[in-house]
């Protein structure tokens, strides 16, 4: 007889079989977020000193942001940047202001914004 799992070593062994093994993560199954908190699936708290590496250097699911999210997801989700919508332009208006660039590129990743970055070079 085998002794019983924790959940956050059922979740561990059930990614090791399905996923790819590209990256060791710690072995902390984390479910939710506030502020600098991270619990794990034991109910188990801890301070979150990675903050997804200053992904979410504002804290886990900030109230403003959160709200911010919430509103827009009501109002339109996604579109193709085959579309226009009523967001984007305002947005890289003030973020050239902000940074005082003529021109913005957003990109999805690390990854496209150096392919860029090569590539405008």
């Amino acid at each position: 007889m085998s002794p019983t799992l924790y959940l956050s070593e059922a979740f561990t062994v059930q990614e090791d079989r399905y996923g790819a093994h590209n990256y060791h993560p710690l072995d902390v199954v984390c479910t939710r977020g506030a502020g600098v908190y991270l619990e794990d699936v034991e109910g188990d708290r801890y301070m979150d000193f990675l903050s997804a590496y200053s992904a979410v250097n504002q804290g886990h699911n900030h109230p403003r942001i959160a709200q911010a999210m919430v509103e827009q997801i009501e109002r339109l989700a996604l579109t193709s940047r085959a579309f226009r919508n009523d967001r984007f332009p305002p947005f890289l208006e003030k973020l050239c202001h902000l940074t005082g660039f003529e021109k913005a590129l957003l990109m999805n990743s690390g990854t496209e914004a150096v392919e860029t970055a090569i590539k405008a070079m």
